[in-house]
Order: C-alpha cells, then structure tokens, then sequence
C-alpha cells in the first residue's frame, strides 16, 4: 500500500521508531524508547526545536536516514556517486512510502535531475526490539552511475551518548571490548581484508553513561557484512551524533548499468534500557525468531569431534578409527574431520583445490571411516575451503586466472594460498559440483566452511576490483548448497572468527568463534562475541591440556565450563588423556547434555566483575531454571571476593542452587561452598540484592550453579 504520510512509525516489543517524512529527505525523529500509542508525532518536532546557531545555516541540513551532499549536509555523506565526475551532488526527494507489511515500510526518495532512486527498507517486529534496515539505489539514467559508497540508513544518537565500544582483536583473541569516549569529531573503522576479520568486526555499541550490563541505555548497531565495510560514529559541532555503517569499496568497484541496483547490507540497530546484557538479549531473540533458526531448534545441538589438534595432517586409519571409539565413547554425537583428507593434502603448501578424496590416504574412499562414525552413533561432518586454492594443486594448474590478482604487484604469502575469484560464475559453478559431489556420495551432516587467509589482492580478470563481487559470489555458493541439501549444517570458519556476521549466518548455522582453545582466552573471546551472537551459533571446545597456541596448562573443570556456554565439542587427542581424564572430560559431556536445552534458549544476563573474574548466567524465559557460571582468572588483591549477586531471577521465588560443576572445588572451604555442592534453598530476591559470598580459589578455577525454582 502506497501513501504520503508526514510521519512513519514502527513499534517494537519495547522500542519505537519514528521517521519524519515531511520534507525532502526522512530522517528519525525517535528511536529509542517506546512511546505512547496515541502519541502525535509533531509534539516531539516542538520538543526538538532550536535555533539557528550563529554562522550557521539558517535551517540546518537534516541528519537524513541517508545524508547527501546535494542537501549542504557536513557530515559524512551517506551515499557517494557520480557518472564520469558529474552528477555527483545527489539531492532526492520523497516519492513516496510504501507498507510491505504492518512491521515493515520502504520509504521511496528520486533525485530527478540526476535520474538516480533511493529506497530506504525499514523492519520492526512487534515483539522483537531489533531495527533491520538497508539502502536500495536504483540508476534511472540512461548511462552508467559509479557508486563509491552507499551505507545503511544512518541513525541518530541522543545527546546522552557518551562511549563506544568497539570489538577488536588479532587471530585468536578475537572480540576484545574496547570502550572509548565520544566526542566532536567522527571515529571511523575500515575494513579491508576481504572478510569480517579478527580485528574489526562490524558492530558498535554506543552507551549513555552511566551504563553496565544490567543498567542504562545502550544502543547497538550489527551490519550484515561478510567483507569490507566502514563504521563512522560522528558528532557535529551542532552535537547532533550519529552512527553510519556500509560496505566498503574498492575504486570503480560498484559501477551500476542503467536499470541495475545496489542493496547495502542489512544493519541491524537494538535499543536498552536494561543495559548491555539488555542489549544482548534483543538481538539473540531476534537471531532465534528467524525462519533458519527454527531448524536449529528441531533437535539439541550436537557435541563435536573435531580431529583437527589431534591428527592435523597425519591421517593414519587406525588412530582415526581409535578415535571414532574414543569419541562415541566419551559421548560425542557428531565426528569432524578436519583438513588433511583429500588429494595432495600432506601439509598445508599443497592440495587446496583438488576435492577429491586422497586415495593414497583413503585407499577405499572415506567410505570406511563414515561408516564406523555412523555405526558409533554419530553424525559425520567435513572440513573444506572451496574459496582458496594453493598453486601446488591440480585446479590452479589447469586455471592459474581463476585466482584474485592485481598483477604485476606481487601477490602476499599467506598460508602458502591464493583466493579464488568467486565472482566468475565458471569458478562457482566448478566448487559447488565439487562440494554438492562430497554430499551426495556421503552422508554429510555437517561441512566446517574454511577461508584462512585475507583478499589482500582483490582483483579479477578484468583488472576491476572484486572484492564485494566475492562475497556475493559466496553468498550465492552457500545458497545453491542449502537448497540442494537443506539437511546439512553448515559452519563459518574464518581462521576461527574472522567471518562472523548475520550476513554469513543467514546461510550457515554457527561461527568457530576461535582458532585459540585456550579456556582463559576464550572467556574474553566468547563475552565479546555474545553481546551479538546467541551461544548455540558459537563454536566452543575443549582443548587439548597444553593449548597449541598459547601454551598454557588449564584444567579439565575449566575447559568444560568454559565450552559449556557455547555449541559443545571437544578438539583434544582423546587417545593420549589419562582414564581419570576420559571420565571428567564425559562427566563435562553429560552435564551439556542435561543443560543444552536452557542455554540455548534462555536469556543471558552477564555480570559486572572485576578484570580478574568473569560471571555470567542463562535464565529460562519463564525464570523457572538458571545456570550461572564463574571463574576467578587471576589472583585476588584482598584476601576475599566480592559477592555474586545474580540476575534475571522471580524475585518473589525461592529456588534450589546446586554447584553441579566441578564435582569437587578445590578452595578455602566455607559452610556456604560446602552446603552448595549438596543443594541449598534460597531466595531470589536475596540472590539479586544480596548475592552469595565468593569462595577463597586458585587462579583459573571456575564454577557452576544450577537453579530450579521451588514450586
């Protein structure tokens, strides 16, 4: 239905936004907060107001859901085009607004004179607190129309924002929080490894101090982008901020022919007023409301075995068939194997290419080691990197052009691979008869989907940039994959996290959060990740005892509990641990088992601790069961910790809390630990006001509590 209104209002669960749509450009007037239902919208226009500041326009250009050059606006543009250097000031106008749904409306805007659309897709659920949005652009001329940049809609903050927080990292120690101020100016992040990356993934959080993870006002914002992209949070000299999140380009890399369109990426915006654990839970409940979800949901998220820290390249049958054993032994549900299995994959200098199963390896074909996996029990899954190829292999023999270049430079070392350019159909076509051949001869479960190393070079044959033509060309792999054979999970591996976005996930069914097994490391990898991404999409294993990359020693107990919070596996050489170990280690698998159900459902609520300490809990959406875990990282300054106070419980409930993991904490006893461990009976109001007194423990201890309401 089309129509002309002033105002374009979407409420969700607890949030409203508002766009005003009366002049030339729309631009948000709300979005926060919910509002009264019979609230007029020209109120909050009055309560907006202001005069023209001195040497200022008289009337300020708008902060418009895509700012434009053609408006005099002084921040950053949110599109960018031109044809051959003209037609560059794009000014558009609204044409008109059409509801696709109650929940979703697209705003439709023309610059006339330089023949260009613009359609700004907005989406709010009424019970979701989640804001999906994108940016359409349509070239109406009759020549060709270069796009240098065409973000998302632009959001406004309110004058109360005060911090952002970024997530960072490197390989391994992906999804580090790091908060700074806002101030005048604009903060920009890039993008450009071809990926999402380790070190800049595209989200940002922006706070209104004072803030925490169960108190203040918190706005998130997530783009969907599996490449490069662009973040710009800014404020004007006139204070008004805002946040900007779009692709981001090679030169000359979106040229559109008459008639063609461009669609950014989808950014997903959440509103809090319960703080950052508030946050966390509007997006994880809107990842679980999506149709692909629902599969996930058809049956528990299967534990992993992965072969990978075990065997790495050395695929000898017998070892591999003793571990099938020791893997169903220990309760394992679904057996991976990892790199190492098809043609000429001795090392990694080799092989990436040819996929074909190795019958210097595998004499009968993976038949064999399938049917044992099957025969245990388990679900048989599968690594691949359809995207790289190594020039020692039959495929880059056959076509050294299918590779991404920008010849004459040299092309970057990197794990002895080269990216394939997944924007030439013929490329697509000959991985996905690669791939859809390995599903059809074997029962294939699960495929653990590589890319372990950067598009530092994204050239394409043609000598164009491709980089965002890669990306799509992947998205379009992944989705002739699922509609062939909708059965099988598929993982998103970059190197561990480095392609962990929605956009990815819209076509896959969990990220490996992290190359680093370390259970320290993956404390603060998995507290970054979950401010997004709900625990059953994160990959989390237990590691061998002495982790491969840092070296450190950590014990069972926190290994487990540590991998508890995420989709289970194990990733560790089951043949070389001590009896005692096999039986902590399958103490661990059934104790997911027992409480997969409520973490993969519930609410997360994470705990404001000191540096030294994490804690966090899952509450079941009907606080009738909670699981809450703690780990003392590093020694205490005072001789005592603090007390846990918990969240999310019924305050008006009593509940049984039982430390059900480990089975014995090694610490400075107390009545209350001692009491834990058997059961206790507790109020919840007191469990949140008060909280329980903290255990004397060793560094790198960890914990957990089990909840049960008391009917």
């Amino acid at each position: 239905m089309s129509s002309s209104p002033s105002f374009v209002r979407l409420d969700g669960k607890t949030t409203t936004l508002i766009v005003d749509c009366r002049g030339d450009a729309p631009a948000v007037l709300h979005w926060g907060a919910r509002l009264p239902a019979g609230l007029d919208p020209m109120s909050l226009v009055l309560m907006a107001s202001r005069a023209a500041a001195p040497c200022s326009p008289a009337v300020a250009a708008p902060l418009a859901l895509t700012p434009l050059l053609g408006q005099g606006f002084p921040g950053t543009p949110g599109l960018l085009a031109h044809r051959n250097g003209q037609a560059w000031a794009t000014f558009t106008r609204i044409d008109r607004v059409d509801w696709i749904s109650p929940s979703t409306v697209e705003i439709v805007s023309r610059d006339d004179h330089n023949a260009i659309g613009l359609t700004h897709r907005l989406a709010l659920q009424p019970d979701q607190d989640v804001l999906v949005a994108s940016t359409r652009i349509v070239n109406e001329g009759i020549a060709a129309l270069t796009v240098d940049a065409c973000a998302a809609p632009t959001l406004p903050l309110p004058p109360t924002a005060s911090h952002l927080i970024n997530l960072d990292g490197r390989w391994s120690g992906e999804f580090q929080l790091r908060r700074t101020g806002l101030g005048q100016g604009s903060t920009v992040r890039e993008n450009r490894r071809g990926r999402t990356s380790h070190d800049a993934f595209p989200g940002l959080i922006v706070e209104c101090a004072p803030c925490g993870e169960a108190v203040g006002e918190v706005y998130g914002f997530h783009l969907g982008a599996s490449g490069n992209h662009r973040i710009v949070a800014e404020t004007l000299s006139d204070a008004r901020a805002s946040v900007q999140m779009g692709e981001l380009f090679m030169p000359g890399e979106i040229r559109l022919a008459p008639g063609a369109d461009y669609v950014s990426p989808t950014l997903y915006a959440a509103y809090s007023d319960a703080g950052l654990s508030g946050m966390s839970q509007a997006y994880h409940a809107w990842v679980r409301a999506r149709p692909q979800h629902q599969r996930l949901r058809a049956k528990p998220r299967p534990v992993h075995y992965n072969t990978w820290e075990a065997v790495y390249f050395d695929h000898g049958q017998d070892r591999l068939l003793q571990l099938v054993e020791a893997a169903a032994a220990i309760g394992a549900e679904r057996f991976v194997l990892d790199d190492g299995w098809f043609r000429g994959r001795r090392d990694d200098t080799a092989g990436l290419g040819d996929w074909f199963v190795d019958e210097s390896v595998y004499p009968e074909g993976l038949k064999p080691l399938v049917d044992r996996v099957l025969a245990a029990g388990m679900e048989f899954g599968l690594w691949v990197e359809p995207e790289m190829v190594n020039p020692d292999s039959d495929l880059y023999r056959a076509h050294p052009d299918w590779v991404l270049g920008c010849a004459p430079a040299p092309q970057l070392s990197f794990r002895n691979q080269l990216v394939l350019d997944f924007g030439r159909p013929e490329v697509r076509d000959h991985l996905y008869e690669r791939i859809d051949a390995l599903l059809t001869e074997h029962p294939i479960a699960y495929l653990k989907w590589d890319m372990n190393r950067d598009v530092s070079h994204p050239g394409g044959a043609d000598g164009s940039a491709g980089a965002q033509a890669h990306v799509a060309g992947l998205y379009a792999v992944l989705d002739r994959l699922r509609a062939a054979h909708p059965q099988v999970e598929i993982e998103s591996c970059a190197s561990g996290g480095g392609r962990a976005d929605f956009g990815i996930l819209e076509r896959t069914d969990r990220v490996w959060t992290s190359d680093s097994n370390d259970a320290l490391d993956r404390l603060s990898i998995q507290k970054g990740a979950s401010l997004f991404l709900p625990a059953e999409l994160m990959g989390a294993h237990v590691g061998p005892t002495d982790c491969h990359i840092t070296g450190r020693r950590v014990s069972m107990a926190t290994r487990v509990s540590t991998a508890l919070f995420g989709h289970f596996g194990i990733e560790a050489n089951l043949l070389t641990l001590t009896p005692e170990e096999r039986a902590e280690l399958a103490d661990g698998v059934r104790l997911y088992k027992q409480l997969r159900g409520l973490i993969h459902t519930g609410d997360l609520h994470r705990l404001d601790r000191p540096a030294n300490e994490t804690a966090f809990g899952i509450v079941s959406p009907d606080r009738s069961e909670a699981v809450f875990a703690y780990t003392l990282v590093r020694e205490q300054d005072a001789y005592f910790a603090g007390r846990l106070r918990l969240h999310g419980l019924d305050p008006e409930a009593r509940y049984r809390v039982k430390r059900v993991w480990p089975d014995r904490l090694v610490e400075r006893s107390s009545d209350l630990v001692t009491a834990l461990g058997e059961g206790l009976e507790l109020d919840g109001r007191a469990l949140m006001a008060v909280g329980l007194q903290l255990p004397r423990l060793h560094p790198q201890t960890s914990f957990v509590l089990h909840l049960t309401r008391q009917d």
